[in-house]
């Protein structure tokens, strides 16, 4: 016995159920096609869409043009479907990628309803549906929704693109029912510990979206449902999950507790809600253990381009060391003022002029004329006027980074060919030069560490080397000349009572007002902040940097 046909044709809904054989099918063919092709609308073929009407459709031939349109879809009559569009080739090959991606079973459309012109295509009528299909895995259901356009003739037309298969699905893009492809479900990047999520730091939120999204796959099963997907056949969204499969976990350098510290240090009342941006690093290894930033201006911790003011005397002295002979016992005069390059340079308040100073005096009250002399006498004057520069790049490592995930992150700058003012100004972290907290932890790590290791949030990622290791001797002077800076110096306010902590404060000016930076290590990490509007160092990062260093 024949089982019964039904083929709604009535109302707004749509949908054929195929339960019979072939005749069948030919009596609901005809019967479809005898009751859409009289005289109740003109069909879109013979539609010229050169010649679109700038009035839209009336709300009930839209609506009842629609209905057409859809039961033909929903009886896979997708070659008739498509002669009711604005681009029958398009749309002929796009309905059928739509039943083969999905593995289509049926499907059925209902609450086929006008809702007045439409706001994105000019001169259309918007008509809405629900969509109910029944594919590989199960039965999804979405609303979605179609202008239609007529010509100046009065033919009707659904105008195509690939939001008619599904709302905001791009020209490249399909979609695809079955199990989840790479991607549809997006990983989910959590700290060394395994299991605590990154997203749920505020300051690590972007991070961890970008390494979720740039993960490759483990090949462990994502689960099944429907997916949208790019042109290579990557996940780009779930959009149905039938069955749940597996997470991919992409564990990272962070340290939970220390990145908690983190979110907390850069909000500090000493700060007074100034933008603040803070990284520490295991200067061991070079992995990134807590990035956070506070305020409107982004991720000022790795992309906070700023001048590092007196935290580049690190590298001066570096400079001076390895590439002029000077040791910390040097004679590095530090003077009220001092003329260089036609352009007059002060010291910071509350510096006291010391004619008879060393490197390290100067060092440890952050005498700005006792670098600039230096300076020019031990590296300018005798020629070679880039040593700053190669000492950034060869020695500690200054480059363009990749820290794993896709993670951009903005380059530090020490230009080899600077003149006039800046020639002078380089010496002390201003002028051209320019830096993130990111760089200045990793300068402080490479002195305490005595090797330069390239920062990585991923710890499998590729690792740049420096073009030459940092000398022993070198890394001595400077370790020795930190912790003077920590116990007896411009640090010492904050960081005095903290065990083997090194440090060396910095104030840039920008604009009308000036950065606080502090850059330091203890025995286990090392750090760098910058508060943009901070007084100075000391009142300004230097609550950030002890934070880190206590909570360590």
């Amino acid at each position: 016995m024949k089982r019964a046909v039904k083929v709604g044709v009535a109302g707004s809904g749509i949908a054929l159920l195929f339960l019979g054989g072939a005749g069948v099918y030919e009596v609901v063919s005809r019967m479809t096609h005898d009751f859409w092709s009289g005289d109740r609308f003109k069909t879109a073929r013979g539609f010229d869409p050169t010649a679109v009407s700038s009035t839209p459709p009336a709300n009930d031939k839209a609506a009842e043009f629609v209905r057409s349109f859809l039961r033909t879809w929903s009886q896979d009559h997708t070659e008739e479907a498509a002669q009711s569009t604005d681009t029958p080739a398009t749309a002929s090959v796009s309905l059928r990628g739509y039943a083969e991606g999905l593995h289509l079973k049926k499907v059925s459309f209902d609450h086929v309803l006008s809702a007045g012109p439409s706001s994105v295509t000019k001169g259309a009528t918007k008509v809405t549906f629900d969509v109910t299909a029944q594919v590989a895995g199960g039965t999804w259901s979405y609303p979605s929704a179609v202008a239609v356009q007529q010509s100046t003739d009065g033919v009707l037309a659904v105008h195509w693109n690939n939001s008619v298969l599904y709302p905001g699905l791009g020209d490249r893009q399909s979609l695809t029912a079955g199990e989840l492809p790479p991607g549809a479900v997006p990983a989910r990047a959590v700290a060394s510990d395994g299991h605590t999520d990154l997203s749920t730091f505020p300051s690590l939120r972007d991070i961890s979206a970008t390494i979720s999204k740039n993960a490759k796959p483990n090949g462990i099963s994502t689960g099944t449902g429907v997916t949208i997907t790019d042109a290579t056949g990557k996940g780009v969204k779930a959009l149905k999950i039938f069955t749940k499969g597996k997470t991919q976990l992409v564990r990272t350098t962070i340290d939970a507790s220390l990145q908690a510290a983190a979110e907390s240090a850069v909000l500090d009342s000493h700060l007074q809600a100034k933008p603040a941006g803070t990284v520490a690093l295991d200067w061991k290894n070079g992995h990134i253990l807590a990035v956070a930033h506070s305020g409107n201006d982004g991720d000022i911790a790795i992309n906070g381009i700023k001048s590092p003011g007196s935290t580049m005397k690190i590298i001066t002295s570096a400079a001076l060391m390895d590439q002029a002979g000077l040791t910390p016992d040097s004679a590095a005069p530090c003077t009220d003022e001092l003329a260089a390059n036609g352009q007059i340079f002060h010291n910071d308040p509350g510096v006291r002029p010391a004619p008879g100073s060393t490197l390290a005096q100067g060092f440890t009250v952050s005498c700005n004329t006792s670098f600039i002399k230096d300076g020019f006498q031990y590296l300018v004057h005798r020629g070679d006027a880039s040593a700053l520069h190669d000492e950034a790049v060869n020695v500690f490592g200054m480059g363009s980074w990749s820290i794993g995930g896709g993670v951009a992150t903005s380059d530090p700058s020490v230009p080899p060919d600077v003149a006039g003012g800046d020639q002078a100004a380089q010496f002390i972290g201003q002028g051209k030069v320019t830096a993130t907290p990111l760089f200045m932890a990793s300068v402080a790590a490479t002195v305490r560490n005595a090797a330069f290791e390239q920062p990585i949030i991923l710890p499998e990622q590729h690792q740049n080397k420096a073009h030459q290791p940092i000398s022993t001797r070198t890394a001595g002077y400077l370790q020795s000349m930190m912790r003077g800076v920590a116990t007896g110096g411009t640090a010492a306010p904050r960081l005095h009572d903290l065990a083997d902590v090194g440090a060396k404060t910095g104030t840039a000016e920008e604009g009308e007002h000036t950065n606080g930076w502090l850059t330091a290590y203890n025995s286990h990490i090392s750090v760098a902040a910058l508060v943009e509007g901070g007084s100075s160092g000391v009142d300004s990062a230097g609550y950030v940097v002890r934070r880190l260093l206590s909570d360590d």
